[in-house]
């Protein structure tokens, strides 16, 4: 009965099989082309379509900071075949799309620039890849680089102090100790900006490189030694500090067991999770985790969800009910039929988003690129004007401007503004996952904060979206069994709720009834159904096809509008040019909805509900939930044009649906929230915000979480260009020496990176 009761629950079945194709590509594409959004996913290098390329990942052990992916970026994009790059910094992977006939040329490239590249995966090549836990190892940094930096320290110390004692900066001791610990401590920094300027890139390894040799050069070689040390060291705490924000996603899938327990020739054995294979019975003890998702096939437990939907409560579960992996066993032990391995697990689903959302751009992040793109190229034109002018012009000594100008080289380095957008937005992420709201990108979590109102779907949104039949009445001579029987047979092609409920309703008064054999089915969307059941051409709908079919008299108009305004939707079956019985269904409010709605107005969030159901219904509805804009008898172009008045009115507007239906509204939305997503495969592909159960009130928590990442962005950028204005003015002024800016970029770098990775605990 996909079309039967009302335009709400008849439109929506009905995009299950007619929209879902182009809610995926219209979802995507609308976006692109309107605000610019879905674009940012790729850094577009050359204006070529991506549709015929190839696309491989790569492990880059050596890239994580922006300085890398500058390097890289210029060196790939000068080369043929390359169609696009997308890089994250947090999880070190670079994509590509190409049309180059194998990876060689990128491999060969990355290596030359001594990245240490691995590939991920290649499509043309699928044998081709390494597990996440073969290069996990490879983030950590090795003990004898702690062991070298901690020598160069030494050293560079002792040089220094050698140096203030005896008050020669130029003693063979001093130089000595300070070329050991530039040798020891800084051979890596030095190699890079030899390769920098190989490659015309001016990036901070060659501005360190320069600042160290021209302090070397005007004999302030204890500083040139702690300089380059304290660089090093601020690199190597910089890549811890990300390694914090890239364990808040491994910690999402550290929630699943390594173990299962399956059935094995009659016995239950311990196997890892990774082996094991689709329909494989697995039990499951109290108070353990559930390895794999699943159907339960024995045994009636309690789950706690909370890792995937943030439901405080347990859910009871029984025979045939769904369970996820990384869920957690209450006090009962039970069995399961496994539906998804490991690598398709919801759970693993939701952290391949998380990952893959970190490689788009938010808007801020965006600008900052930018921002940081000329930064460089300012600070260095202003160090040479300071280096210069002077001795030139006012005939002042050429060394002391030069260090000035060496200072300034220093505090070139973007990294504090340029790494504090992605670690903020990541913890951003991984915050609204572990809470059960899957964010597809940075843009959304981001721009959340902008919304002004917010349109829902009734069924399944406000509503359980499971209603019962609560009313039936005869309204010809016919049998009411018989009739009933003819009424769920046309129900039963249909898997809607509201067809759902007649068809239990069936079965409860006719237990050992069989349905109808239906010829020449055929949906009417926004109406209703219709079928041959014998020699007799059958409708079943609502209250518009009565209308429409001219079978809707005086005393049945009576009998609905009565039925409507008690908030119920309205079914009738018609044969033969009259209506012969009606069946009112009621579906009842989600205990969450009316808080939900109250919460987002606090907000400032005008909400709006879109429903296809009849306007008494639809009334009813919204005086429960205490909603003052409420629309019914909507059509799918209805809800389409409506959302399209909301942005005309409101400029930033939301849709709430679930995900496959009411796709044009939900594409035309800057944001669309999919409900009840977890195990949705075609919710968590196609929303912008997957809410993973069915809570409205975790809409106001996202918008929240939105708000406090705006705002950590905005402290974030404001700390480290603050530190930097205030060195630049010390730098100028003489009062600044190298090793302080080193020490001043590092403490920045580190502020903005701890105060991004508070939004992990934000919810």
């Amino acid at each position: 009965m996909s079309n039967c009761c009302n335009h709400d629950h008849g439109h929506q079945h009905g995009k299950n099989h007619d929209h879902q194709h182009d809610h995926g590509h219209e979802h995507n594409h609308d976006h692109a082309h309107d605000h610019g959004e879905a674009v940012s996913t790729v850094d577009n290098i050359k204006p070529s379509s991506l549709t015929d390329s190839e696309e491989a990942v790569f492990f880059i052990q050596k890239m994580d900071c922006p300085t890398e992916e500058k390097l890289i970026r210029e060196r790939l994009s000068n080369m043929d075949g390359i169609a696009a790059m997308q890089f994250n910094l947090i999880q070190r992977e670079l994509t590509v799309q190409h049309r180059l006939p194998s990876v060689e040329p990128i491999v060969t490239t990355l290596a030359a620039l001594d990245m240490l590249p691995k590939v991920k995966s290649d499509t043309l090549d699928a044998t081709v890849g390494i597990d996440d836990d073969d290069h996990s190892a490879s983030y950590a940094i090795p003990k004898r680089k702690w062991l070298m930096v901690g020598v160069a320290a030494v050293a560079a110390l002792a040089s220094e102090v050698i140096a203030w004692t005896t008050g020669n900066d130029r003693s063979l001791s001093v130089i000595a100790l300070a070329l050991f610990a530039i040798a020891v401590g800084g051979v890596d920094t030095l190699k890079k900006g030899w390769i920098a300027l190989r490659h015309l890139s001016l990036n901070m390894n060659f501005l360190m490189s320069l600042a160290v040799i021209g302090a070397a050069i005007i004999g302030q070689w204890p500083e040139a030694a702690v300089v380059i040390v304290l660089f090093t060291l601020a690199e190597m705490i910089e890549s811890l500090s990300l390694d914090r924000a890239r364990n808040a996603i491994a910690g999402l899938m550290a929630m699943s067991p390594d173990q299962a327990t399956v059935l094995q020739g009659g016995d239950w054995v311990n196997v890892s999770a990774k082996q094991v294979a689709l329909n494989t019975e697995v039990r499951v003890k109290p108070g353990e985790r559930i390895p794999l998702d699943g159907v339960v096939t024995n045994g009636q437990p309690a789950i706690n969800q909370a890792p995937i939907t943030g439901e405080s409560m347990p859910v009871a579960k029984q025979s045939g009910d769904q369970v996820f992996a990384g869920t957690i066993n209450g006090n009962t032990a039970f069995d399961y039929r496994v539906t998804a391995v490991q690598s398709e697990s919801t759970l693993s689903r939701i952290v391949k988003s998380v990952q893959q959302a970190q490689g788009q751009r938010a808007p801020t992040q965006r600008f900052v690129d930018q921002f940081a793109r000329y930064y460089i190229p300012a600070v260095v034109a202003v160090a040479v004007l300071v280096a210069v002018l002077p001795p030139l012009l006012f005939n002042a000594p050429f060394y002391p401007w030069l260090y000035k100008a060496l200072v300034l080289l220093v505090i070139a380095c973007p990294c504090a503004l340029v790494i504090s957008t992605p670690v903020t937005i990541v913890s951003g992420l991984a915050a609204a996952a572990r809470h059960g709201i899957l964010i597809k990108g940075g843009v959304y979590l981001e721009q959340g904060r902008l919304l002004k109102a917010l349109a829902l779907d009734k069924t399944g949104t406000i509503t359980h979206g499971k209603p019962v039949v609560t009313d039936v009445q005869r309204l010809s001579d016919g049998d009411e069994a018989n009739l009933l029987t003819h009424a769920a047979s046309l129900a039963l092609r249909s898997d809607h709720p509201v067809s759902a409920a007649i068809v239990a309703f069936w079965k409860t008064q006719q237990a050992d009834a069989i349905a109808k054999d239906v010829s020449d089915f055929e949906a009417l969307t926004g109406r209703g159904v219709k079928g041959n059941i014998g020699n007799s051409a059958f409708y079943l709908g609502n209250h518009r096809l009565v209308h429409e079919l001219g079978m809707c008299s005086p005393a049945l108009e009576e009998r609905l509008l009565a039925l409507e305004k008690q908030g119920k939707t309205t079914t009738i079956l018609c044969r033969d040019g009259k209506a012969e019985l009606l069946l009112a269904v009621a579906d009842t409010v989600r205990d969450s909805s009316r808080d939900a709605i109250a919460q987002l107005k606090t907000l400032g969030v005008s909400v709006t509900m879109l429903t296809g159901d009849n306007a008494h219904t639809a009334r009813a509805i919204a005086d429960i939930v205490q909603l003052d804009d409420a629309r019914g008898d909507q059509l799918p172009e209805d809800k389409l044009n409506a959302i399209g008045d909301m942005i005309e009115k409101h400029a930033y507007v939301g849709m709430v649906g679930d995900g496959i239906n009411d796709a044009p509204a939900l594409a035309r939305a800057q944001i669309g929230f999919a409900m009840g997503a977890a195990g949705t495969d075609t919710a968590l592909e196609t929303a912008d915000v997957a809410l993973m159960d069915d809570d409205l009130r975790k809409i106001p928590d996202f918008i929240r979480l939105s708000k406090k990442t705006h705002r950590v962005l905005m402290q974030n950028i404001t700390i480290a260009l603050g530190i930097k204005a205030v060195f630049l003015v010390l730098a100028l002024t003489g009062e600044s020496s190298l090793w302080m800016a080193v020490f001043a970029d590092m403490g920045a770098s580190l502020i903005v990176v701890f105060n991004g990775l508070r939004l992990v605990r934000s919810l």
